[in-house]
């Protein structure tokens, strides 16, 4: 080990999208900033493994497929041949070593030193960092060590995949959501234990794939954090594309065979496939970090509580993205880190936006922001609802979605919009437009007046509002 302490105003730990973009808003500062991480290719989850990834693989999965074009009259452009593994995973791979490049670049341009290592704290202030990637396989190679000391230090280490005793990982045919992108082929057959957002995600991308899906869960509600009605109709609609939903069931027994895998459920049911993916949950990165010897306290599954700064019961150590929790995603993991650093170097501190949208990236798309009509009710506040389908606005005939709609809660009172929720193309995209109007505290007249292009399924919003008018009998009241 180096007798040298390198020091830094912030070390940042873990290269995912928390870590990254705490590096780079510090180092904007003018901070000197360390970011290590235990891979060359920096990004984690959500560039190698999660968030880039199984969304490439989806918008592959339905350009192969031609899905997007089996409702339109006249047209069929679905693959008539099998799809291989390079078809699949090449364009994934593009984009991946295309974000590595421009986030390298974006630290670097900034003076931010990038180190790749294993790390462990010695004290509140000083982390060990082992140099050297770790390898995939195997033991680590001897390697150097140095010691980076830090006024500031951000944990910013992700979570892996649980792996349930039950299923012998490391067999053929037995995946998690990491090793997923490692298979040798398309199966044929495939079962996805965990209907949670990546279960259902996988699900879809690969029964696009013209897989035969079945896709099991011990609740008997798909996504229940979703409003009740789009919660329903996306189950349907997965059910309609040939997804097969076991609902109330376990898996007692897990035995790779031969040729397949044979799953024996609570039921009594069996099922075989070529693959099973394991989609379990998550859990925090944190037991190779030695927190102890920093005071770090630490919760079930690892996470680490923070509090409205991000600051763990440590005051100069901060913590964002998947190690602190819930919503555990890109998006909000990057606010948290750039919110975490305003605090940490004085710059007016700030908080987390009070409105956070939700994109879940099944077929079709389903999205969400604010109130849902249960917690409206929980809360004991009347509302209207006004709904739009694709099918009654010209884009959304144009590109054949049937099953998309816009939904849209306003307070009855005064008309302000309390909450968005849309499935279909694009859902992800236009969810926006009403987080922005909430932001605003925009009511329903926003949308009476506001113009839409034409065709656009941003129009939604104005036929939505319109519906929810009229059942205060003035369908051009301003609020």
């Amino acid at each position: 080990m180096t007798n040298e302490t390198q020091a830094y105003d912030l070390v940042v730990i873990g290269g995912g999208p928390a870590g990254i973009a705490a590096a780079t808003t510090a180092a904007g500062f003018g901070k000197r900033v360390v970011l290590v991480d235990n891979h060359a290719d920096i990004g984690g989850a959500g560039i190698n493994t999660g968030t880039v990834p199984s969304k490439t693989l989806r918008e592959t999965a339905l350009a192969l497929s031609g899905i997007r074009s089996r409702n339109l009259y006249g047209v069929d452009l679905s693959v008539r041949r099998e799809v291989t593994v390079a078809d699949f995973l090449g364009h994934e791979q593009h984009v991946q070593d295309a974000f590595h490049k421009t986030i390298t670049e974006r630290l670097k341009g900034l003076n931010a030193t990038i180190c790749c290592g294993t790390c462990s704290f010695v004290d509140a202030y000083t982390v060990k960092v082992r140099i050297g990637e770790v390898p995939k396989d195997g033991p680590a190679a001897p390697a150097e060590e140095v010691l980076l000391r830090g006024e500031k230090i951000l944990i910013a280490t992700g979570s892996s995949p649980v792996r349930p005793a039950i299923f012998p990982f490391g067999q053929e045919g037995i995946y998690d959501s990491d090793t997923i992108l490692k298979l040798e082929r398309i199966p044929k057959t495939m079962a996805v234990i965990g209907a949670g957002v990546v279960g259902a995600e996988y699900a879809c991308t690969f029964r696009a794939l013209g897989a035969e899906v079945n896709l099991i869960d011990g609740r008997e509600v798909l996504l229940p954090f979703l409003d009740g009605e789009v919660s329903r109709e996306l189950a349907k609609a997965l059910g309609n594309s040939g997804l097969i939903l076991h609902w109330k069931e376990t898996v007692l027994k897990c035995l790779p065979q031969a040729s397949a895998v044979r799953l024996e459920l609570a039921s009594g049911a069996v099922l075989t496939a070529d693959a099973v993916l394991v989609a379990a949950g998550r859990q925090s990165n944190t037991a190779k970090l030695e927190l102890d010897k920093a005071g770090v306290k630490t919760g079930e599954r690892g996470l680490i509580p923070v509090n409205d700064a991000f600051q763990t019961n440590i005051e100069n150590i901060f913590a964002a993205g998947d190690v602190i929790g819930f919503p555990a995603l890109a998006s909000t993991s990057m606010e948290q880190a750039r919110c975490a650093m305003r605090h940490a170097f004085g710059q007016g501190g700030g908080k987390l936006s009070p409105l956070l949208p939700n994109g879940i990236y099944t077929i079709p798309e389903a999205s969400m922001v604010g109130e849902t009509e249960e917690s409206l009710k929980k809360k004991g506040i009347a509302y209207i609802v006004g709904r739009a389908n694709y099918q009654d606005n010209a884009r959304g005939r144009i590109i054949g979605d049937q099953d998309g709609f816009v939904k849209l809660l306003f307070a009855k009172d005064d008309q302000k919009l309390l909450g968005v929720h849309i499935m279909g193309e694009l859902a992800t995209e236009i969810v926006h437009i009403g987080m922005m109007a909430m932001l605003a505290n925009a009511k329903a007249g926003m949308f009476i007046d506001a113009c839409f292009n034409v065709p656009t399924l941003g129009g939604l919003y104005k036929t939505a509002t319109m519906n929810a008018l009229k059942q205060l009998g003035a369908p051009e009241k301003r609020g």
